[in-house]
């Protein structure tokens, strides 16, 4: 076995190894570099892009040599939002092209070409962040004195119910409306900071916690105030403090596609404000050109579920109290005393789109630009399970809810049908066998379409309030589940911890009240031999994303062979390789070293999975693989 081939070597992305700035402004001359193999057959490389919309091509130059690898580069200057390039690569008897997909010998067209974003202001906290995402109302009750008490209200026709026993499954939602309350509120995830930081944890992300009348809380009653059975505004001000004093950020979730039907613009339910006021009520309500009404008092609902009456963004006063004025919703919540990092939006791939009235290219960058005038790194996560690469360029979202580049490509390779369309009948019933080189091509493709400022941004996820959890499904073991674990902690991006997974909490597959299930502190506090297994793999994995800066760079696919899937983290200072296999056999895989510029190799420390055996052959390690495991090494050169 020689030397790797020279192709493999070409290698080039966002990170300020081959950009700088990274993050450059409008009108900032940039220089972008590639590298390769010192002894490439090359004649000339060439970087094509568009200047105001016309093509342009820029001859690179050689700049200098370092441990086997040759570096060209080239300056350029535009004074456009997004610069997208590729490269050819000319030797004497081929072209060779080069985009964020890979090396081509035919000219690929220009949906996955590299881009660079000016102006971009990028949460960088975000990079090398562990989220923790928590279902407020299931979490801990830091004060049962605030708790929903049975029969404090009703809504849509039944009452509340406080459960007694924190440890008693959620009824479904047949028996119970989501108005089984446990009592869980924002002085129990404060007690709790000091678990959550040992956990390895630096950031939350709540589940709605603004004033309504379910445990969800997505059918909001009043924007501008904590629910008072979480404790209400000063409870949020409190937590946020003890959060950033501990060196840890916080992210609110909020649907401002639609609200509950007792909010107190809409008021058409519950006894909750004066129904007299209500734009459903009342034709004269100055809030009535918030919302989609018609004939006969009708009115328009998300998914027609009427209790969620959607919101009309063709209201320009909609837009001051949600996003525009300086003290409105988005801005409030970020400014003091509450200093929170950001906003997770639910249902963002349906907001401010109604028919005729297609505002969504309108409202984000707006949106958009007032959180960030609000707070400059703040962190803009939007729900999406799909393909949304055209809110992902720098002025909308900073990263969907990443299901399309994480947790279900993810799943699928771990065992799993889809998690969308997996809830069709006819889908449930095959049998998911999904290859590596699958896997691969739909974590390239997501990243590939996006700039690379916002490829280190991307919220990956495994599960959340809205899906099974992975653990829970009696069809996937834990090897399977642990391979999973691995690449959640280790694709580009920050990784969320959906809550109590850490500790193999119980739960159901078949509907929303499964994914629900109240903390198990007794099994934290106690913890068997699966809550152990779950823990370590968990924590090793978030003190390993923390604390290694490769985690925040450059990623590139290795191995995709079979069911094998392996690809390298690394900057200038460290090279890891994760390797995931679903393999029912043990196997090998060839990973080549040499194309990042390590000359020789003194060792490997294996950051997580078993020891790891391995011949180092020709620039290539040749690594054992056994059945069904999954490995993060740190080479050591």
């Amino acid at each position: 076995m020689g030397k790797s081939d020279w192709l493999q070597s070409v290698f080039s992305d966002g990170s300020s190894t081959f950009v700088s700035p990274a993050l450059p402004q409008k009108g900032e001359e940039v220089t972008i570099k590639i590298r390769m193999f010192e002894d490439a057959p090359l004649t000339d490389v060439i970087l094509r892009t568009r200047i105001n919309g016309g093509e342009i091509r820029l001859h690179m130059v050689r700049e200098y040599a370092s441990n086997g690898l040759v570096y060209y580069s080239t300056k350029l200057r535009t004074y456009e939002r997004v610069l997208k390039y590729c490269f050819y690569i000319v030797t004497d008897e081929h072209v060779y092209y080069y985009n964020q997909l890979g090396v081509f010998d035919y000219m690929p067209d220009e949906t996955y070409d590299f881009r660079i974003v000016y102006d971009y202001r990028q949460p960088a906290w975000v990079k090398n962040a562990v989220f923790y995402q928590i279902f407020p109302e299931r979490f801990c009750n830091g004060n049962p004195d605030i708790s929903v008490k049975d029969n404090e209200y009703m809504f849509d026709g039944y009452p509340t119910k406080c459960v007694k026993d924190w440890y008693e499954a959620p009824k479904e939602y047949e028996d119970a409306h989501c108005l089984d309350f446990y009592g869980g509120d924002l002085e129990g995830i404060r007690k709790k900071i000091p678990y959550l930081k040992e956990l390895g944890v630096t950031a939350l992300y709540l589940n709605p916690i603004f004033y309504a009348a379910t445990t969800h809380k997505y059918d909001c009653l009043d924007y501008f105030h904590v629910d008072p059975h979480f404790g209400g505004d000063e409870a949020l001000a409190k937590l946020t403090e003890e959060l950033h004093a501990n060196g840890m950020r916080i992210i609110l979730d909020v649907s401002i596609n639609h609200t509950g039907s007792a909010h107190k613009w809409f008021n058409r339910d519950a006894d909750f404000f004066d129904k007299s006021v209500g734009a459903y009520n009342n034709p004269d309500a100055a809030e009535r050109k918030y919302y989609f009404f018609g004939e006969g008092n009708t009115y328009k609902a998300w998914w027609g579920v009427e209790t969620l009456p959607t919101l009309n963004y063709s209201s320009k006063e909609l837009r001051d109290v949600l996003y525009l004025d300086e003290d409105s919703l988005v801005r409030k919540w970020l400014k003091p005393p509450y200093n929170t990092d950001g906003w997770r939006f639910d249902v963002a791939d349906v907001m401010a789109r109604s028919d005729e009235g297609q505002f969504h290219h309108e409202v984000w960058p707006a949106l958009a630009a007032s959180i960030k005038d609000a707070k400059n790194d703040a962190y803009i996560v939007a729900e999406e399970w799909g393909d949304c690469a055209e809110f992902l360029q720098g002025d909308e979202w900073d990263t969907p809810m990443n299901y399309t580049g994480c947790a279900r490509p993810v799943r699928e390779f771990v065992g799993e049908n889809d998690l969308l369309l997996g809830r069709e009948t006819s889908i449930r019933r095959t049998k998911p066998n999904q290859s590596a080189a699958v896997l691969s091509a739909r974590i390239k493709e997501h990243l590939g379409k996006i700039p690379y400022a916002l490829s280190q941004v991307q919220f990956n996820l495994l599960g959340s309030h809205d899906t099974p959890r992975l653990h829970n499904n009696p069809l996937i073991p834990w090897s399977s589940v642990k391979a999973a674990v691995v690449m959640l902690f280790t694709l580009p991006g920050t990784a969320s911890i959906y809550y109590g997974d850490e500790v193999d909490i119980d739960g159901r597959i078949e509907t929303n009240e499964g994914f629900r299930y109240p903390m198990p502190w007794k099994r934290v506090e106690n913890m068997d031999e699966s809550a152990q297994r779950a823990y370590s793999t968990y924590n090793t994995l978030a003190n390993l994303k923390k604390n290694n800066s490769a985690f925040s760079s450059s990623f590139r696919v290795m191995s995709e062979e079979g069911k094998v899937f392996a690809f390298a983290r690394f900057d200038m200072n460290e090279l890891f390789f994760v390797i995931c296999s679903m393999e029912d056999e043990d196997t090998k895989v060839i990973i080549p070293y040499d194309i990042f510029g390590v000359e020789s190799v003194k060792g490997i420390e294996e950051a997580f999975g078993q020891e790891v055996l391995y011949e180092d052959v020709a620039g290539n390690l040749i690594i054992d693989v056994a059945a069904k495991e999954s490995y993060v090494i740190k080479v050591l050169y």
